[in-house]
C-alpha cells in the first residue's frame, strides 16, 4: 500500500480537515455515480432478476474487513444443523474465473478466491461468479433443492433480487468519520441502513448510529487451537509458545484485529507482515529464518498451494476463529423466510 492510501485510510479514521476538503469533489462524483446506480434499478431502468429460492446478502456498506467470512460460516453450520439445504454464491474476489463455476476441494484459490474456499469446506456447495444471477443460476441447475442461497458480499450488487439484507459492521471501527469514498470507508452512506432488514456487529466499542427498530445481534469471535499447515491433524495452545517469538502475517482487509487477537492469546509478535486483502501469495512472501509464522483461515488456503519446501511449511500455523451470534441469528432467519426445518 503507498504512503498515500495509507494517510487517506488514516483519515477515514482519524479525519483532519484538509483531506476532507481535497477529497470532498471525489466523494460527491462517487456518491453521485451511486446513487444514480441504486435509482436505475429501483425505478426499472436496469432490471433486478429473481431467483426461485430465498437469497440472503450478508454484505457491508464499508470497505475492509469486518468478519463476514466468519459470520457465513457460523450461519453455515447452524442451517445445516437444522436440516436447511443451503447453497452459497459470491464474487469470488482474488480469483481470475471467468464464468460461473462449482468450487471444489481442488479448485485453487488462485482462480476461484480465498474466502470461497473456506466456505466450501462447510461442506455445502459453492459457485463463483462475476454475475451472481447466473452463479444463482448456476448453483440451481446443480443442486436443484436448494432451499436457501446466501451470497457472500454484494450488497451493491443489486442485479440479484434480495429477500432479505444483512450488513455486518466492525464494532470497534464503526462507520469510520462517516463520508463516502474516497472520503471515508463507505461505499454507501449511513442512511442505507434504514432499508436493510438487520445489522451484525461484530465486537464493541464504536457508538454506532443505528436505527431505533432495526434488528441487531452481536458477533464475537473465538480463537480456536492453532493447527499446524504440515500436519492438520496437529493442534498447539498458545501457551505452546510462550515465551517464543512469532510471526504474524495476514493478507485480509482489516490485519490490526489479527494481530491484537494474537496478543491477547498471549503470544509475543516478533514482526507483523500485512498484505493487501486478497493477496496473491508466493514463497517469496514468508520471511527467513525459522520462527513460527501465525496466518488466518484465509490465508492458510492460499498459502498451502504455493509453499512446498517441508521446512518452511512446518514454520506455518493456523489460527481458526468462530463466529458465536446473540440472539439467534440462523433462527431469526428461518423464522423470516417461513423456512421449516427439522430441529
Amino acid at each position: 500500500m503507498s504512503r498515500i492510501s495509507q494517510r487517506i485510510e488514516r483519515h477515514w479514521y482519524q479525519p483532519v480537515w484538509w483531506l476532507t476538503a481535497l477529497l470532498a469533489p471525489l466523494e460527491g462524483l462517487f456518491a453521485l455515480l451511486s446513487t444514480l446506480r441504486r435509482l436505475a434499478y429501483r425505478h426499472g431502468v436496469w432490471r433486478s432478476h429473481q431467483l426461485p429460492v430465498p437469497v440472503v446478502v450478508i454484505g457491508n456498506i464499508n470497505v475492509g474487513g469486518v468478519g463476514k467470512t466468519p459470520l457465513t460460516l457460523s450461519l453455515l453450520a447452524e442451517l445445516q444443523a437444522c436440516g436447511v439445504r443451503v447453497g452459497v454464491i459470491s464474487r469470488g474476489y482474488g480469483g481470475n474465473h471467468r464464468q460461473a463455476m462449482l468450487v471444489t476441494a481442488d479448485s485453487s484459490a488462485s482462480v476461484v478466491g480465498d474466502e470461497p474456499l473456506l466456505l466450501a469446506a462447510s461442506g455445502v456447495p459453492v459457485v463463483v461468479g462475476r454475475d451472481r444471477v447466473a452463479a444463482g443460476m448456476h448453483l440451481l441447475r446443480l443442486y436443484p433443492e436448494t432451499q436457501l442461497i446466501l451470497t457472500d458480499d454484494g450488497l451493491q450488487h443489486y442485479r440479484l433480487a434480495r429477500t432479505l439484507e444483512l450488513v455486518v459492521l466492525d464494532g470497534r471501527r464503526g462507520l469510520g468519520n462517516g463520508h463516502l469514498l474516497p472520503g471515508g470507508p463507505l461505499r454507501e452512506p449511513a442512511s442505507r441502513l434504514a432499508s436493510v432488514d438487520a445489522v451484525v456487529v461484530n465486537g464493541h466499542g464504536a457508538d454506532l448510529p443505528l436505527p431505533a427498530d432495526l434488528p441487531r445481534f452481536d458477533m464475537q469471535l473465538q480463537c480456536g487451537m492453532l493447527q499446524s499447515l504440515a500436519q492438520p491433524e496437529r493442534y498447539c495452545s498458545p501457551d505452546d509458545f510462550a515465551g517464543q517469538p512469532v510471526i504474524a502475517l495476514a493478507g485480509i482487509g482489516h490485519p490490526e484485529r489479527f494481530f491484537q487477537t494474537l496478543q491477547q492469546q498471549g503470544l509475543t509478535l516478533q514482526q507483523c507482515l500485512h498484505f493487501p486483502d486478497h493477496h496473491v501469495f508466493s514463497a517469496a512472501d514468508l520471511p527467513d529464518g525459522d520462527s513460527p509464522v501465525i496466518v488466518t483461515s484465509k490465508d492458510a488456503v492460499k498459502l498451502r498451494g504455493v509453499i512446498h519446501d517441508a521446512a518452511q511449511r512446518a514454520r506455518l500455523w493456523v489460527l481458526p476463529v468462530a463466529a458465536q451470534l446473540t440472539p439467534d441469528l440462523a433462527g431469526w432467519l428461518l423464522s423470516r423466510l417461513k423456512i421449516r426445518h427439522g430441529r
